[in-house]
């Protein structure tokens, strides 16, 4: 159950971060249309790897993180 609700904040994170990004023009066309085809590579690409369709929701995890620190320019604080 866990495991499905970090699946989904990964995947909703994701796009919203893309929408962000694009809307506030920190991803220009080519870095959207990047973190797409990574988004789809590990999509069609891990379904090929031992236990690896299971890996998909870190794949998208990882992108996220790098989507942050690319619009955001250092990591998020919490506090």
């Amino acid at each position: 159950m866990s495991a499905g609700i970090g699946a989904l904040i990964a995947h909703v994170t994701f796009w919203i971060l893309l929408g962000y990004g694009w809307f506030w023009e920190e991803l220009r066309m080519r870095g959207l249309v990047t973190f797409l085809a990574l988004w789809i590579g590990g999509w069609y690409g891990l379904r090929f790897v031992l236990h690896g369709a299971g890996m998909f929701f870190s794949w998208v995890a990882l992108l996220d993180v790098a989507l942050v620190f690319i619009i955001f320019k250092s990591d998020v604080r919490l506090t």
